[in-house]
């Protein structure tokens, strides 16, 4: 199964925002810090910018993966 860039922005930063949290949040078996926290909140606002801006950092290092846009018909 082959993902776009679209997938691969969601599955990066789904992933980074449920590690963050498991590693901020006190009831967590994982906890290490709060400050895991802060981490959410930057994956959050770079995720609210980019859909203004539709500028994205991974989008940028994706591509240069070799990364499609789009993927073929599924």
């Amino acid at each position: 199964m082959k993902l776009n860039i679209n997938q691969w922005v969601r599955v990066f930063a789904g992933t980074f925002v449920l590690v963050s949290l498991g590693l901020g949040v006190e009831g967590s078996p994982f906890f290490v810090s709060h400050n895991f926290l802060w981490f959410t909140a930057f994956v959050g606002a770079n995720l609210l910018q980019s859909g203004f801006t539709r500028f994205c950092p991974l989008e940028n290092i994706l591509r240069k993966f070799g990364v499609k846009d789009e993927v073929g018909n599924r």
